[in-house]
């Protein structure tokens, strides 16, 4: 069997038009999520964002790493809430929404 068969997770994207006047609009023009999901545990198990900074991306990587997705994304986008106080917090969050909806739709989790 062929490793790529073996693997427990998947890649899941999702994006959003960034907020006009930040720098990741001038640099990416979307707000962009990328996360591996295992998909025995419904945990999101790392995360990329198309964030300017190293510092941000790592900060929104550790807020939502290990999140476990079997309970819903309202919970998550709280915790994006309560901690990311940026101009691109809304576009993040409509990111990581359409990354939850396009994971639900392929592995037929509902929410």
């Amino acid at each position: 069997m062929s490793q790529l068969t073996e693997m427990k997770t998947v890649l899941v994207t999702g994006y959003a038009k960034a907020p006009q006047g930040s720098s990741m609009y001038e640099i990416y023009k979307t707000s962009g999520i990328v996360m591996e999901i295992n998909t025995e545990t419904n945990k999101i198990v790392n995360a990329e964002f198309t964030f300017v900074t190293d510092l941000a991306k790592d900060f929104l990587r550790r807020v939502i790493v290990n999140y476990d997705l079997s309970n819903g994304i309202e919970d998550l986008v709280k915790r994006i809430e309560t901690h990311y106080y940026t101009p691109s917090t809304s576009s993040v969050v409509v990111a990581v929404k359409a990354a939850y909806k396009r994971y639900n739709e392929k592995t037929k989790h509902s929410e």
